[in-house]
């Protein structure tokens, strides 16, 4: 498809779709934490349909240390384990008798109190690895003590849409994550929207503009190689096209995450339904003085995460967006000799949106009863939250060919 009949494409969907503007919730925590609500018309406001559902997940990179996060200050084994680097009850945004989050994380207080803020307790796998290529590659692929060849994000891609249709799944970073490995499915693959071109030598830029403007071919090898250099040069005129009409007075903080630039190829109706961005460079590995640095970017993921909703409201798509927010592994429960954490297991999962049954799920792991490394034993497996991103809200029943088995999506969404 060409540039010009994707805009025409593009430019029917917003006719269509101005055409139509006009035509009992719990936790599944076993402890009974509770939920809060904005209001009731809110919590059942009618999901949208399920194709106009997006995905966004955000990974944060090297470990996040899940304690410090939401921190159980009611637990007197917490302040046992870290009684340097753990937060005073004083200092905490609590959010109930038992959790307060990080000072900085207004952003993700807000949206707890205002019910669109789901936290998922104790997520890992059997058997953990600490390191952070290995257990990132588990996340990714869903297939943890094993890997995969592709993501759990790709897969979920050729599920939704085996016709791979272009620019169904875009990745915002520097190189392309494994889990959004696909398939049938070319992700979109860029960082700076304004300097988004096919890589190469100054030398090889007229092959490109050849093959992307060359006429079919027979041969099935050159019409591959021909597709993706068309999707290639579309794509990256689209999103630049994006970026540049892009204007907002939304606030996301010191760093959007690349959050806005997500928002502005949903401003602009790109067809993508799964975006994957991330918090890089391993910047949650925090061995040696976490305190001040761990909070400080817990800070800026929050502000981004409520810049990202009121964005999504301003442009009336708060409706059709779901964030996933995870980590490799969380961190080890007592502090270390450098004020900081080791890497650990079990951890916090995220998931933000209008649609989403705010409150606690899952058993918070005991902080008395830890494995021979001193770390939590999980009690949810990760890919629980994965399906219920996949059947819960993207609609596609059968996540266990995507997951390697069934897990129960948890009842976030209904």
């Amino acid at each position: 498809m060409t540039h010009r009949e994707l805009q025409r494409l593009l430019a029917r969907r917003r006719v269509l779709k101005g055409a139509l503007g006009g035509v009992c919730a719990h936790s599944a925590s076993a402890l009974g934490l509770p939920l809060f609500f904005g209001n009731a018309a809110q919590a059942l406001a009618a999901m949208p349909a399920q194709d106009q559902r997006i995905l966004v997940v955000m990974e944060l990179s090297g470990g996040n240390d899940g304690l410090n996060t939401l921190v159980p200050y009611a637990d007197d084994a917490y302040y046992r384990h870290r009684p340097n680097i753990g937060i005073k009850p004083a200092r905490l945004r609590k959010i109930d008798d038992r959790f307060g989050f990080s000072p900085g994380m207004a952003g993700f207080e807000r949206l707890y109190k205002d019910g669109k803020l789901a936290i998922v307790h104790g997520c890992g796998y059997d058997q953990p690895s600490f390191s952070h290529f290995t257990s990132m590659a588990y996340w990714h692929t869903a297939a943890p003590n094993s890997g995969g060849e592709f993501g759990w994000v790709g897969q979920l891609a050729d599920a939704l849409a085996p016709e791979a249709a272009p620019n169904f799944l875009v990745n915002i970073d520097g190189t392309q994550s494994l889990a959004v490995r696909s398939r049938t499915h070319t992700p979109v693959v860029f960082d700076d929207p304004e300097k988004f071109v096919r890589k190469g030598f100054f030398q090889e830029r007229p092959v490109f503009e050849h093959m992307a403007h060359a006429g079919d071919t027979a041969n099935p090898t050159q019409r591959y190689l021909l597709d993706v250099a068309r999707s290639a040069q579309d794509a990256s005129a689209l999103v630049r096209e994006a970026w540049a009409r892009y204007q907002t007075p939304v606030d996301y903080g010191i760093y959007s995450v690349d959050l806005d630039k997500v928002v502005a190829l949903i401003e602009a109706d790109l067809p993508t339904r799964l975006y994957y961005v991330a918090y890089r460079y391993n910047a949650f590995d925090t061995h040696v003085h976490q305190g001040d640095l761990h909070a400080r970017q817990l800070t800026y993921v929050a502000d981004a995460v409520l810049g990202f909703m009121q964005d999504l409201q301003r442009i009336g798509r708060a409706q059709d967006v779901t964030l996933l927010i995870f980590s490799e592994f969380g961190r080890r429960v007592p502090e270390n000799t450098s004020l900081g954490t080791d890497h650990g297991t079990a951890n916090l999962m995220f998931m933000v949106g209008d649609n989403v049954k705010g409150g606690h799920y899952g058993t918070p792991p005991s902080l008395t009863q830890l494995d021979e490394g001193d770390n939590l034993l999980h009690t949810m497996d990760f890919r629980r939250v994965y399906a219920t991103a996949i059947e819960g809200w993207m609609g596609l029943s059968g996540s266990e060919r995507l997951l390697g088995g069934r897990f129960d999506p948890l009842p976030i969404f209904g």
